[in-house]
């Protein structure tokens, strides 16, 4: 077993998951803006330490993506973030695509950017504690994307970015995100999903990746928001798990999926399905960010010197996603 798959199942296995906490300052100050918090430095490690020093970080996460700002600093307690995170018994990571931008000669598609300077700083966050990494590609669903050309660059993009990653010693997640906005049916996701999936791992075999030190972090198959017709969760899981069998090879560890956009309770048990219909040799589980943090963050914005309570919520809430990338969740274990 090399390290990199050591790395991967020590994050992925025994029911534990990834929580996700590496939103950008702006995208958690909308967050903290929407519950009434000034977002500062201070006010955004308040809450994130919150999370971090819960009770079921050591029970249900294995693996934290942390956001720049957020490596660098030092909790109250005069801890290292990464220190912290490791005295949980879980695995530091870091996200290091500097984000999505217009796509050259597509405009109204997305090519993630940060590839330039990335060999330097994976050094320095290596030295800081993490083991893991995250980049992140986003695609448009509708009659004309994702185009072969979004299809092409962001694959490339994401294996150059997973060679140099493993050249440091670390495990990259990839993370292909097929968009919800739209009004497309599930079967439409199913395409373009498995489209993307098999495209990111041509590139990743043409650049020579070892498959199974990386994560996978993609979308479920999953019907537009706008769409007029909806699928079962049992559907939802059948169709997530073709999708899977049809594009990943089987040398890949995990499946860590994004909860994108579904409410807590969707997440979970969505993931809970997939997990009781898995007949593949992958884990399964989630690396979720606001379907782990967003009730917790309503409790706590109500009095932020309140962590005991802001911890309770989070605490239920990994432990519900633990129980479903076990498959053992049920409607009736939320009100417990």
């Amino acid at each position: 077993m090399s390290d990199l798959n050591k790395i991967a199942l020590k994050i992925l296995s025994n029911g534990k998951g990834i929580l996700a906490a590496d939103e950008s300052n702006a995208t958690m100050t909308k967050r903290l803006e929407a519950v009434n918090i000034n977002s500062t430095p201070e006010s955004r490690l308040a809450f994130r330490e919150t999370l971090f020093s819960s009770e079921n970080m050591k029970e249900c996460i294995g693996g934290v993506i942390l956001y720049d700002e957020t490596i660098n600093q030092v909790s109250n307690s005069g801890q290292k973030i990464p220190e912290m995170i490791l005295a949980s018994g879980s695995v530091p990571g870091i996200k290091v695509d500097t984000g999505a931008k217009n796509l050259a000669n597509s405009f109204e598609e997305k090519i993630t950017e940060g590839l330039d300077d990335l060999r330097y700083r994976l050094k320095k966050y290596y030295e800081l504690g993490a083991r893991f990494t995250k980049w992140r590609a986003v695609y448009n669903i509708n009659n004309k994307y994702p185009s072969k050309l979004a299809v092409h660059s962001n694959a490339h993009a994401l294996a150059r970015y997973s060679a140099l990653v493993q050249e440091c010693g670390m495990v990259p997640i990839v993370e292909p995100e097929v968009l919800m906005d739209g009004d497309h049916s599930a079967d439409i996701c199913l395409i373009k999903t498995s489209e993307v999936i098999q495209k990111c791992f041509e590139e990743l075999i043409l650049h020579k990746i070892d498959l199974k030190g990386l994560i996978l972090k993609p979308n479920m198959i999953l019907d537009g928001k706008n769409s007029k017709n909806k699928i079962s969760n049992e559907e939802v899981s059948f169709k997530t798990l073709e999708c899977l069998k049809r594009s990943v090879p089987s040398e890949v560890p995990g499946i860590a999926f994004l909860s994108g956009g579904q409410s807590e309770l969707e997440a979970a048990e969505n993931l809970n399905l997939i997990s009781q219909n898995n007949n593949t040799n992958f884990i399964m589980t989630f690396s979720y960010g606001r379907a782990l943090q967003q009730s917790a963050l309503k409790t706590w914005s109500k009095d932020i010197k309140n962590i005991k309570e802001t911890q309770k919520i989070f605490n239920h809430r990994a432990k519900m996603c633990s129980l479903a990338s076990q498959g053992k969740w049920s409607k009736e274990l939320e009100s417990k």
